[in-house]
């Protein structure tokens, strides 16, 4: 979040992947793809649609193109919630971060909260723009709308795995946005994924086991890597 915020509140998912395939246009092969949540999505995306055959392989955290429609909006809840009065203490930052990850220990040392946060006339508030979170004005087609256009995410994953490459899916195995049924009707539609349910893990896996993400995702690399 420390970078620019987008001019004219553009966080389409189509925008993110653009800039990712700028990014990739510069390696001299091929990556793998590694996105988590809204990465993931923006993964299905580049390599599904705006330029299939630019991933190696795909790997997507916790996010699946049909969502548990209940976690997505306590997801947007969180994020709109403080997004323009900001936060008077980072106790109260933490505070709200232990009531959405319930799972996850509260810290006792405050400050490691500072790099989601910016301080703003004796108020902390969020990193990210609060356009992104339906705070600014007259953006409505500029968010990333296209995480409920399920058929055209689908149709993307498809082309993923109807072209070869390699994918996997980590699920936080007490994630709300990813149920075990989805988990397994999104196996079920592509055979080919290949699926890790970690363990004490919500939406956010790699924060909350990132040794169980790290040696799921070092697997897959080694599985289907040439080097």
């Amino acid at each position: 979040g420390e970078s620019e915020w987008a001019e004219g509140g553009d966080y389409r998912l189509v925008s993110f992947a653009r800039d990712v395939d700028a990014v990739v246009s510069t390696f001299d092969q091929p990556p793998f793809i590694i996105g988590a949540s809204l990465g993931g999505f923006t993964a299905m995306l580049l390599a599904g649609e705006l330029h299939p055959g630019v991933a190696r392989g795909v790997v997507l955290v916790d996010i699946i193109p049909e969502m548990e429609s209940a976690g997505s909006h306590r997801v947007a809840e969180f994020m709109s919630a403080k997004a323009k009065e900001g936060f008077s203490s980072l106790d109260e930052v933490a505070d709200a971060i232990a009531a959405y990850n319930p799972h996850r220990p509260r810290p006792s040392n405050l400050e490691g909260l500072r790099k989601n946060v910016r301080e703003r006339d004796g108020r902390w508030y969020w990193h990210w723009d609060p356009a992104f979170a339906g705070g600014g004005e007259g953006i409505a087609d500029m968010g990333p709308s296209e995480v409920t256009d399920i058929d055209r995410l689908h149709a993307a994953v498809a082309l993923i795995a109807d072209d070869g490459i390699p994918l996997m899916l980590v699920r936080g195995r007490v994630s709300d946005l990813v149920s075990a049924e989805g988990a397994q009707r999104f196996c079920d539609r592509f055979p080919s994924v290949e699926f890790v349910d970690v363990s004490g893990a919500g939406h956010m896996v790699a924060g909350d086991r990132n040794d169980a993400f790290t040696d799921a995702v070092v697997g897959f690399l080694t599985r289907h890597s040439d080097a």
